[in-house]
């Protein structure tokens, strides 16, 4: 199955937008336009885009949060007592 050159390049903002590429999301931006993609189309795309990295974005500071907590915890925390193994 393959898909058209519209969908291609609605995916291609989209892309651009989640990698937060500027350069990439002007080149893909101008594509879409040539490919007869509209305004709207190019908008609803980058909102997608848009979308994945700010979801992605909170699943990182989740992950950083866990991390952390881990790494602080009492056991691991240097010096917190005999024979904790952390120091």
């Amino acid at each position: 199955m393959s898909l058209g050159i519209k969908t291609i390049a609605m995916i291609s903002v989209g892309a651009s937008v989640a990698a937060s590429c500027h350069p990439c999301l002007e080149h893909h931006t101008a594509h879409a336009r040539e490919v007869g993609l509209t305004d709207q189309e190019i908008k609803a795309a980058a909102e997608i885009g848009r979308v994945v990295k700010d979801g992605a974005g909170k699943s990182m500071e989740k992950l950083i949060a866990r991390l952390l907590a881990e790494q602080t915890s009492p056991e691991q925390q240097p010096g917190c007592g005999p024979g904790c193994g952390c120091g």
